[in-house]
């Protein structure tokens, strides 16, 4: 099986990304996270969003956050950037700007953001280690990363087969972070809702 099996996948849902009920989840799990990035502190100038999909989290920051400077999405399928390219009319160049690349190799300088931001992309990275390495190497001295994902002890059981390298866990997703550098690690709840509280979490991080 393909080290980037998940790249092909996103890829062939590209057109249709936002459509039926998975499409509607995903559109709420954005905007909660966007929700909580700017609870963080002073409004970020420069923004990643690592797995960005069609570009709807950027471009509702970019609604916003008038002020900021730089608002950056990277995703692994060139398909999704196509569409997240010809979907962002609405949002003023040249402060928004969508790039082919993966989270283990981001194709920017050291210390190029302020926050790096990313939803339900973490579980398919190729190597989550390497991919938070990277985000801590990108993000300012301070710069916070805010990452929503599947963590789980109910996901327990995925990790004996194919998945069982994944960080599906709080605990496993800690001890990453930790290892890439970052500190002041804080869980939080996106959902009052006992299922999907159980399910998605969003995770905050400083560099």
């Amino acid at each position: 099986m393909s080290r980037y099996r998940d790249v092909q996948a996103f890829a062939d849902r590209a057109q249709g990304y936002h459509d039926g009920l998975l499409g509607r989840m995903h559109r709420d799990i954005v905007a909660r996270t966007v929700d909580l990035a700017l609870s963080l502190g002073p409004p970020p100038r420069r923004i990643l969003d690592v797995g960005c999909g069609t570009g709807g989290l950027l471009r509702e920051l970019s609604t916003r956050l008038p002020e900021a400077r730089e608002l950056t999405g990277v995703d692994a399928a060139a398909a999704m950037i196509e569409a997240a390219s010809a979907g962002g009319e609405a949002a003023p160049a040249p402060r928004l700007r969508y790039l082919h690349g993966r989270a283990e190799r981001l194709p920017f300088d050291s210390a190029s953001f302020d926050l790096v931001i990313s939803t339900t992309s973490f579980d398919h990275w190729a190597d989550q280690r390497a991919g938070l390495i990277e985000c801590h190497r990108v993000l300012v001295p301070g710069g916070r990363l805010v990452l929503t994902d599947l963590f789980s002890l109910a996901l327990l059981p995925t990790l004996i087969g194919a998945r069982r390298d994944r960080a599906r866990t709080q605990l496993r997703a800690t001890k990453l972070l930790a290892a890439a550098g970052f500190r002041s690690v804080v869980w939080h709840r996106l959902y009052a809702d006992v299922w999907l509280s159980g399910i998605f979490r969003a995770v905050t991080a400083s560099a």
